[in-house]
């Protein structure tokens, strides 16, 4: 364990579960980071605290829903007030309605959109708000492969995903205008293992699962961890994500046909859902869930295609030590042959 001398402070929205769960986890634990923890449920905050606690980080409640730009903006100025200046904004609270969109009432669009949308929008701000008199700081904003290729099934959360990505090119374009020190990177994510699918509201015949491969979210936290200690404008986490990002862009129209015979059985599992679970979509579910969902049997704990892009310039290097030394022996050989 290795802590910094002068703990960064870290604000993680929807870090009570998943992800975000993960996440304030790993940054407890590999650096002592002091974390404010922003979500709805009040169980699973304070389970969230113990564990910062527990690995050697501090943590604050911060108890609100994004959606209410005004909460989030009274969260970052405790935050401040604290823990001190926020080096590092992560966006992670998501929700979703598992349903086709005929049967997703307007409302439910406009819910999710407040959330993993709005509420992005709403955490920017905020940091920007206390970042740019310092002309410093990294927002985070956690993404998906759903950014760029839209699935059956959750065109609400697909959606939202689509607009974040349209206000970071944004976002860059400003920040490079402004010439500002600020860092702003977008993490695009696979299939995980977390709770979402137990708690998003769904109008699904089966339970609903993510389409394998599946992650484990502490491969998402890994890759949010390097993101927030790099200049990068976008990461890619898990080979599935490069296909269906590289794919869409090069074949749109087959993704249609392919998730069109294929997306709707795939995100669903042989068991018969319950329609009367509670959902997560207005209110907070109570408990405390954790970072994981049920599908650890099924769950991939690394992915290659990540580590090799963390260590991209390490690679980079051994392959040009390896092309020469290859071209080396082979004019050796050519030499010795004459």
């Amino acid at each position: 364990m290795h802590h910094q001398q002068k703990p960064r402070v870290i604000v993680i929205t929807g870090a009570t579960a998943g992800v975000g769960r993960a996440t304030a986890r790993m940054l407890a634990e590999t650096e002592g980071a002091h974390i404010g923890l922003l979500a709805r449920g009040r169980d699973a905050l304070e389970g969230t605290k113990r564990d910062v606690e527990a690995r050697g980080g501090k943590a604050i409640i911060l108890q609100c829903d994004i959606a209410d730009a005004d909460a989030v903006e009274a969260a970052a100025e405790r935050v401040e007030r604290e823990l001190g200046a926020i080096d590092v904004w992560i966006n992670v609270a998501m929700t979703s309605v598992f349903a086709f969109i005929k049967d997703t009432t307007p409302n439910e669009f406009k819910r999710v959109t407040e959330v993993c949308y709005l509420g992005y929008v709403h955490g920017t701000l905020a940091a920007l708000k206390r970042m740019r008199p310092r002309n410093r700081g990294h927002i985070i904003q956690v993404g998906s492969a759903l950014a760029y290729r839209g699935i059956p099934l959750q065109a609400a959360y697909c959606a939202s995903k689509h607009a974040i990505q349209g206000f970071m090119d944004s976002l860059q374009a400003e920040l490079i205008y402004e010439k500002s020190r600020i860092v702003a990177t977008m993490v695009q994510m696979p299939a995980l293992n977390t709770p979402q699918f137990d708690w998003c509201k769904s109008r699904l015949s089966n339970r609903a699962q993510p389409v394998p491969p599946i992650f484990q979210p502490e491969v998402a936290a890994r890759a949010i961890v390097f993101a927030s200690k790099s200049s990068r404008r976008e990461i890619y986490v898990g080979l599935p994500t490069v296909i269906a990002i590289i794919g869409n862009k090069l074949f749109p129209r087959l993704g249609d046909l392919y998730l069109g015979r294929t997306g709707v059985q795939g995100q669903q599992t042989n068991e018969k859902a319950d329609p009367t679970r509670p959902n997560n979509l207005y209110e907070p579910v109570g408990g405390d869930p954790g970072a994981h969902g049920r599908f650890d049997a099924r769950a991939r704990s690394s992915s290659l295609q990540l580590a090799l892009d963390m260590n991209r310039g390490r690679v980079a290097a051994g392959l040009l030590a390896a092309t020469a030394g290859l071209l080396g022996a082979l004019a050796l050989t050519a030499r010795s042959n004459k």
